[in-house]
């Protein structure tokens, strides 16, 4: 399987995500234009915007969330990259990058996804911006962690304690998918 065999499933997974507000309308928006008619820039190689899939890690209390230290950002973020050849699914991606760039894995993935657009800097070459879907995923804390090629640092974070270099709209995105979380659960 080709990162492009995943546009159906995307485009299907934007017309299905639930929107909570404003913002979240405009990123919709943004990853309908990009994907609409099942077809969109689903690998590194479709342009300067193109998808991503990563994995907003949270522990079984919700209170805390894995990140890594991005060496080329320069910046703490969430595990996550592009799809790849052989990614079965845009959660499956999410998996193979936190399984990557952490060692960890999920104990329970849960049904809340998260839409993100976001612009990158000129650290990222040709690439301008990443189309990410963000899946929700419950690890283990006391599992021992993994430091990628990719990464400065792996590190869990309480969410009330999150490093001060963060990536724009990272701390925004980890506190709504636990909103979200928690509102699915409900």
């Amino acid at each position: 399987m080709t990162p492009a065999d995943l546009a159906p499933q995307m485009a299907s997974l934007v017309g299905t995500w639930r929107p909570f507000d404003a913002s979240d309308e405009r990123m919709r928006a943004s990853f309908d234009r990009h994907f609409a008619g099942g077809a969109g820039p689903m690998d590194r190689d479709a342009g300067p915007d193109h998808a991503t899939a990563s994995a907003l890690v949270f522990d079984e209390s919700l209170e805390r969330t894995l990140l890594v230290s991005h060496r080329k950002g320069g910046f703490w973020v969430q595990p996550g990259g592009h799809l790849a050849p052989g990614d079965a699914s845009i959660r499956d991606a999410a998996l193979r990058e936190l399984r990557e760039e952490t060692g960890a894995a999920a104990q329970r993935l849960l049904d809340a996804y998260d839409l993100d657009h976001h612009a990158l800097g000129f650290r990222f070459g040709r690439c301008a911006s990443h189309l990410d879907v963000g899946v929700a995923v419950i690890a283990d804390a006391e599992d021992g962690l993994v430091l990628s090629d990719e990464s400065e640092d792996v590190a869990w974070f309480a969410l009330d304690a999150l490093p001060d270099v963060l990536a724009d709209g990272c701390e925004a995105r980890l506190r709504r998918m636990r909103e979200r979380i928690l509102s699915t659960s409900n």
